[in-house]
């Protein structure tokens, strides 16, 4: 999903990336819970000098982990995005604090931009923290781990704290004002 910045007439061009979820790997080093099966990119892609302006729409299917009962989820993810690409300038110096319309924002090196980290950054960010399968999900049972929501497991449902089972005997004895 690479661009040469120089090809791109300033009248724009669209573009159509459809990609298998092999490309995600890379930027998945050690995350096992997390694949991509399917991802669509449209863009319109237009520049005005040295200034890259992206506009498009990421058509994806992420497949993970329910966080309470860990079974399989694929999560539709379906969003547009809008990027402003200019080249880096060896000469800023100065620490800028970032407004919200900065977040958008981004640079390129040389004559060439991927798309690949922007995309991969989008659709990061468009994955909900937590992950369910349904909203009724009962997740696993704390005592056997059996999984809470195809059946009750027969663990007793009141457990008192194992730690405290020594004093559950102990007798207190009240004594008598005097």
């Amino acid at each position: 999903m690479k661009i040469n910045v120089l090809m791109v007439p300033e009248a724009g061009v669209d573009l159509h990336f459809d990609l298998q979820g092999d490309w995600f790997r890379d930027y998945l080093s050690g995350e096992d819970s997390l694949s991509l099966l399917q991802t669509v990119v449209s863009c319109h892609v237009y520049r005005t000098g040295e200034t890259v302006f992206i506009a498009g729409k990421i058509d994806s299917v992420v497949e993970t982990v329910c966080c309470r009962c860990l079974e399989t989820v694929r999560l539709p993810v379906r969003f547009d995005f809008r990027y402003t690409l200019m080249p880096v300038r060896e000469n800023i110096k100065d620490k800028v604090e970032l407004r919200t319309e900065d977040l958008d924002f981004g640079f390129y090196q040389g004559e060439v931009v991927d798309l690949s980290p922007l995309v991969y950054e989008q659709i990061m960010l468009q994955i909900p923290m937590r992950v369910l399968c349904s909203e009724a999900c009962r997740g696993l049972c704390p005592q056997c781990g059996a999984n809470l929501n195809t059946g009750d497991c027969g663990c007793p449902k009141e457990r008192g704290d194992e730690r405290f089972a020594v004093l559950k005997n102990l007798k207190i004895r009240k004594e008598s004002p005097s």
